[in-house]
């Protein structure tokens, strides 16, 4: 995909299609802290909580950094202890805005259904879960709460993006995928991934999902 579609700011947490099983499953991008003295170099090193790595910033200078991958070991706040003098924990935090420590895509995955929890890189959006191909075009989405948004918007006739929550997204999305003819085969396709998410957690929230969409979407009735 080209454009600014390309250029959406992207979540802390997407959902990706499971290296092993192929099913829906959560990635969780990496936090970096920058180590200030050589001196802790060596705990970073040798901690089973960290990953060390040198970086290189745009200058050509080299910097020392210790990664966290929270999909892994959970909320640093938490996990993390006994750090050297001058860490904080919540220096590893995800940012409250769309931002990440690094402009690597390197985090961790974790499957429910397979039960995988390992780290990974991101390859976007190959890696993504609601993705639906038209005229050799892929249009995705980060997660389920914009996937529905995208449903929504690509059914809806006024295309009014300021009534839904992921706006800055929808802003984005290619004319292609907006055409009368790409409308219901892309909108049935999206609707065929949320339904069958859902169906994979449990028949309930398949059944009341369904019928959600459906009252939203009358298209896909038939």
């Amino acid at each position: 995909m080209t454009e600014t579609y390309d250029w959406n700011p992207m979540p802390h947490k997407v959902n990706v299609k499971c290296p092993q099983c192929g099913l829906c499953a959560e990635f969780e991008f990496a936090e970096v802290c920058r180590i200030e003295l050589k001196a802790d170099v060596e705990f970073f090193k040798n901690s089973t909580q960290f990953e060390y790595r040198q970086f290189q910033d745009s200058c050509g200078h080299y910097w020392h950094g210790a990664l966290y991958y929270a999909g892994l070991h959970g909320d640093p706040r938490v996990a993390l202890e006994n750090l050297p003098l001058g860490y904080n924990p919540s220096a590893w935090n995800h940012s409250k805005y769309l931002y990440r420590s690094h402009g690597m895509d390197i985090g961790s995955v974790h499957c429910e259904h397979c039960h995988l929890r390992k780290k990974h890189s991101l390859n976007w959006p190959s890696d993504a879960y609601y993705a639906v191909s038209y005229k050799d075009r892929v249009l995705w989405a980060f997660n389920r709460e914009s996937a529905c948004d995208l449903h929504g918007f690509i059914l809806s006739k006024t295309r009014d993006i300021s009534k839904y929550r992921w706006s800055s997204f929808l802003l984005h999305v290619p004319t292609v995928f907006k055409t009368q003819k790409a409308r219901e085969f892309v909108a049935k396709k999206l609707f065929r991934l949320l339904a069958g998410n859902t169906r994979q957690r449990s028949k309930n929230s398949f059944q009341e999902t369904t019928k959600k969409l459906r009252f939203f979407s009358p298209e896909l009735k038939r």
